[in-house]
C-alpha cells in the first residue's frame, strides 16, 4: 500500500512537477537559513544579531491570516512563480554585504524571505488539491514532508562547506538559482483555477461573511474554529509544537547534563531524528487511508512524547533511538492536521485557512524555545522531559478520545 500511494503520486506529472519544485527550492531555502546565522556572526562577532536571523524569517508568520487571504484573492499557480522569480531577483543583493555595517540588509532580505514565504506555503496548501488527487492529499503531504526533512539533510553541510570556501555571498546566489529553477517547474503545471474573484464571491455567498478587510482574514480562522474536525486538530498540533519547542531548547543539556557529550553532538541527534521523520514522511499516506486523522496525530503523538522521556536516560543508543522516534512522531500531527484543512476547507478560502493554521500551530514553538532557554538554567533537564512527555500522553489521549465526526468535504 506504501508503494500504491508513493507511486500514484510519483507517476502523476503534476505532482511529481511540485515536489520536484518543493526539493529544488527546500534545498536552497535550509541552506541560506543556516548560513545566514553564521554569516552575521561572522561579520559582527554578535550571538545576539545571529539568533535575530532566525527571528527575521519566522516573524512574517504571525502575519499568516492577512497573508494568506491575500493568497486567496491572487491566481495561484502565478503567484508560486512570481514569488520564485522575485526572490531570486532579490537574493543577490546579498553581494552586496561585504562588512558589520551592511549587516543590514541581509535582515531586509530575510524579512522578505519570511513573507515570500508565508504567501507560497498559502498559495501551495490552496493548490496542492487541485492538483492531487483527494484520496492522495496524505500521501503527497507526507512525501513533502519527506522531501523538505531530506534537503534538512542534505543542504546544511553543502551550505557550510559553500560559506567557509567561498563566503556567504555564494550561498545566496546558489538560493537564487534554486528559486528560479522552482519557479520554472510551478510554471510547468497544468492547473485550472478558478477565478480568484468569481471563486471569493461564491464564498462570501455561501457563509455571509463577504471577503473585505478584516472579515475576509478572519474568515480563515473561522472555518478552523467552526469544524468539529479542524479545532482539535489545529489546536493539538499548536499544543504539540510548543512541546516539540521546550524540548528542541534543552536539548543542549541533554548532549551535556544526560549524555555527556560536546555540543556539537546536538548535530547527530537532530540528523537521526531527522531520519525518522523521513520514514513518517512515507508512511504517512497508507496509515491516513487506514484510520482517523485525530488517531494518527494522536499515535504520531504519543510517539514523540515516549521518545521525550527516553531522553531522560544516560545511554546513547537509548538517546539515538529516542531521536529517531521523536522525528517520526512529531511529524504525524502536522500532516493530519494540514490533510485535514485540505480536505475541508472550501477551496475560495483555503489559503487564508491554511496559512492561519500555520501561524496557529508554529508560534507557539518560536514562544516555546525562549521558553524553554529560560526554564533550563533553573530546573533540572531530568525533571523537565518527563513533564513534557506526561503532557504529550495527555494531548494524545484527548485526541484518542476526540468523538468522531465526518468531515462535510470540500465543494
Amino acid at each position: 500500500m506504501t508503494g500504491w500511494g508513493t507511486g500514484r503520486v510519483l507517476r502523476d506529472r503534476d505532482a511529481g512537477l511540485y515536489l520536484s519544485g518543493v526539493v529544488v527550492s527546500g534545498f536552497g531555502t535550509t541552506a541560506m537559513w543556516l548560513v545566514a546565522g553564521v554569516w552575521v556572526k561572522s561579520l559582527t562577532g554578535s550571538d545576539s544579531l545571529a539568533a535575530l536571523t532566525v527571528f527575521a524569517l519566522w516573524a512574517p508568520v504571525l502575519a499568516g491570516p492577512a497573508l494568506g487571504a491575500l493568497a486567496d484573492r491572487l491566481p495561484r499557480r502565478p503567484l508560486l512563480v512570481g514569488v520564485g522569480l522575485l526572490m531570486a531577483g532579490l537574493l543577490p543583493v546579498l553581494l552586496l554585504l561585504d562588512s558589520a555595517d551592511r549587516v543590514w540588509l541581509l535582515f531586509a532580505v530575510l524579512l522578505v524571505y519570511g513573507i515570500c514565504g508565508a504567501l507560497h506555503d498559502a498559495a501551495e496548501a490552496a493548490l496542492v488539491p487541485q492538483v492531487v488527487d483527494g484520496r492522495l492529499l496524505g500521501d503527497f503531504n507526507g512525501l513533502r514532508l519527506t522531501a523538505n526533512e531530506s534537503m534538512k539533510l542534505l543542504a546544511p553541510p553543502v551550505g557550510a562547506a559553500l560559506f567557509v570556501r567561498f563566503g556567504g555571498a555564494s550561498v545566496a546566489l546558489l538560493d537564487a538559482v534554486t528559486f528560479a529553477l522552482a519557479a520554472v517547474i510551478f510554471a510547468w503545471l497544468r492547473v485550472r483555477e478558478e477565478p480568484p474573484g468569481r471563486a471569493a464571491a461564491g464564498t462570501a455567498a455561501g457563509t455571509g461573511t463577504g471577503t473585505g478587510g478584516f472579515a475576509s482574514v478572519r474568515e480563515g480562522a473561522r472555518q478552523l474554529w467552526d469544524s468539529p474536525v479542524l479545532r482539535p486538530l489545529v489546536s493539538a498540533g499548536a499544543a504539540v509544537m510548543f512541546l516539540a519547542g521546550l524540548n528542541g531548547a534543552v536539548i543542549y543539556a541533554v548532549a551535556d547534563a544526560v549524555l555527556g557529550h560536546a555540543p556539537t553532538y546536538v548535530g547527530v541527534l537532530y540528523a537521526v531524528q531527522g531520519a525518522g521523520s523521513v520514514l513518517s514522511g512515507l508512511a504517512a499516506g497508507p496509515l491516513l487511508r487506514r484510520m482517523p486523522e485525530r488517531v494518527f496525530a494522536g499515535a504520531g503523538t504519543a510517539l514523540f512524547a515516549l521518545g521525550v522521556a527516553g531522553r531522560a536516560l544516560p545511554y546513547d543508543a537509548v538517546a539515538l533511538v529516542c531521536s529517531a522516534v521523536i522525528g517520526a512522531g512529531l511529524p504525524c500531527v502536522l500532516i493530519a492536521a494540514l490533510t485535514a484543512v485540505q480536505r475541508e476547507v472550501p477551496n475560495a478560502v483555503l489559503g487564508r485557512a491554511a496559512a492561519t493554521a500555520n501561524t496557529l500551530v508554529f508560534v507557539p514553538n518560536a514562544l516555546a524555545l525562549a521558553l524553554g532557554a529560560g526554564l533550563v538554567a533553573f530546573v533540572d533537564v531530568r525533571v523537565l522531559l518527563p513533564a513534557l512527555t506526561v503532557a504529550g500522553l495527555a494531548i494524545a489521549l484527548l485526541l484518542a478520545a476526540a468523538p468522531p465526526h465526518g468531515g462535510r468535504g470540500r465543494p
